[in-house]
């Protein structure tokens, strides 16, 4: 029984790898972000110093996830949508938020079960953004 509960307790978080591949789906993805100019658009939309971000971004897929909920903790009603609310996210630039985090995933992510899912999941959520009211 204690088994059971066990694994129905894990979370994506767990399967993929807890904090470590978390981080390093986000640096992949920021440094893929950072250097291919099919991401130029993408990148106009980020301040010069990408480290606040790559610290964000990893503990809102932390907790997100299922992992430790401090992000969440620390901006109570904030979420994905509301932190990006000023930001002009065109649906070309949502595309390319998608296309750099799922080849970020597939090159961190060595849990094949999960790689096309959370890929998926997350590229939903970027081009979401970009049909927003006002945008």
């Amino acid at each position: 029984m204690e088994q059971a509960t066990a694994t129905r307790s894990r979370t994506a978080f767990d399967l993929l790898g807890g904090a470590p591949v978390v981080r390093r789906v986000v640096d992949r993805f920021y440094d893929l972000m950072d250097a291919d100019a099919d991401y130029a658009e993408l990148r106009s939309l980020h301040a010069q110093d990408l480290a606040p971000m790559r610290d964000s971004l990893t503990g809102f897929l932390t907790a997100w996830l299922g992992g430790p909920r401090d992000w969440f903790d620390e901006r109570p009603g904030r979420c994905m949508m509301s932190a990006h609310k000023g930001v002009a996210i065109t649906e070309a630039s949502a595309r390319q938020w998608a296309d750099a985090m799922s080849r970020a995933v597939l090159d961190s992510v060595e849990e094949g079960d999960l790689v096309e899912k959370l890929a998926q999941a997350l590229s939903g959520m970027a081009l979401s953004m970009a049909s927003l009211p006002g945008r």
